[in-house]
């Protein structure tokens, strides 16, 4: 029977008290996408928002504990929006929602900042065990991206690619690494395209000794791009049974899957909180689901990041979600 990991894709909202604190000392709330060079006051603020949503997680009870993205204003695209050779531009729709980030267009050599890896350091002052990284995807992020140096679209990817194991070089020890991939479901990769996307996850996957979870969401991967995607040295294939359960059942069912599978079963996106028991039925549905997989560990994940949710609801999400921490399924 899999163990059961509770953990989460990171993005958190902002705390009320540092949305209102850091709008006064930055002229912005979080989501108005002003970022860059942050004077003491402003590092201060986000410092103590991070230990507050640290010791959030680990009084939930979570499995794995992240330090909470809480500066990444530009949401996914933050690790090009502060790098060199990037030039932030207009405003854009992240995806199809509400929320907006940007443009980061890159127009010279792309080389590692350490933004996320000093984060992460940060962290490790209050986590002895089970700290968890989180990486926009090579190809999510390449998406997500203008490029105005590297020529095309296979050599822009092998830039972002080379960039983010440049990222991962300076990272401390991490249990687990979530890779973020929503522009697999969203912008899917067509022919040729697919196998270097998966080849692009492969290698940020192979520059770490943390257990990786390819986390897609926000739908279901089409069938050749999640063929392409079990190519990858991932441990595991986060699938989000929020928004397309029948789907990701097919693609598990059809093509298999890894040996640890990671499951978005708390909505990420909505206000209505999820029950401890449902979150568990839900667990144990999809084993029920895939008899022909023997699942080793089952990280049970809200299914997007969740800065769009108000803190009170997220917060329940989070005690919702932590509940199942340690349990066995046993379906």
């Amino acid at each position: 029977m899999p163990e059961v990991v509770t953990t989460t894709p990171g993005l958190f909202p902002l705390p009320d008290w540092a949305k209102a604190e850091l709008s006064d000392l930055k002229g912005h709330q979080k989501g108005d996408l002003i970022s860059g060079d942050e004077g003491a006051e402003i590092t201060d603020a986000y410092e103590r928002a991070r230990s507050e949503v640290i010791e959030r997680q680990q009084a939930a009870g979570l499995d794995r504990i992240v330090e909470g993205q809480l500066r990444w204003d530009d949401m996914i695209a933050h690790p090009l929006a502060v790098a060199d050779a990037v030039e932030t531009r207009g405003i854009v729709r992240y995806y199809d929602n509400n929320n907006f980030y940007r443009e980061p267009v890159v127009s010279g050599a792309l080389s590692p900042t350490g933004d996320i890896g000093a984060e992460l350091d940060a962290a490790t002052e209050q986590v002895d065990a089970g700290l968890q990284a989180v990486l926009p995807g090579p190809y999510s992020l390449a998406d997500l991206a203008t490029d105005e140096h590297y020529g095309d679209d296979a050599a822009f990817l092998d830039a972002i690619t080379k960039f983010l194991v440049g990222e991962l070089d300076q990272f401390p020890e991490v249990e687990t690494l979530f890779l973020l991939e929503p522009s697999l479901v969203e912008n899917p990769p067509g022919d040729g395209a697919d196998e270097r996307a998966s080849e692009a996850i492969d290698a940020v996957a192979t520059a770490t000794d943390a257990e990786v979870v390819a986390h897609t969401y926000w739908g279901a991967l089409e069938e050749k791009v999640h063929a392409h995607l079990l190519d990858a040295d991932v441990d595991a294939v986060g699938y989000d049974f929020v928004s397309d359960h029948e789907e990701n059942l097919y693609n598990i069912n059809e093509y298999g899957t890894k040996s640890d599978i990671a499951l978005g079963l708390v909505d990420g996106q909505n206000t209505l909180v999820e029950e401890p028991a449902t979150v568990s039925e839900r667990v144990e549905w999809v084993q029920e689901q895939v008899p022909a997989t023997d699942f080793e560990t089952v990280y049970a994940t809200i299914n997007t990041e969740t800065f769009y949710l108000p803190v009170n609801k997220f917060e329940a999400k989070l005690d919702a979600l932590a509940a199942v921490a340690g349990a066995e399924v046993t379906a």
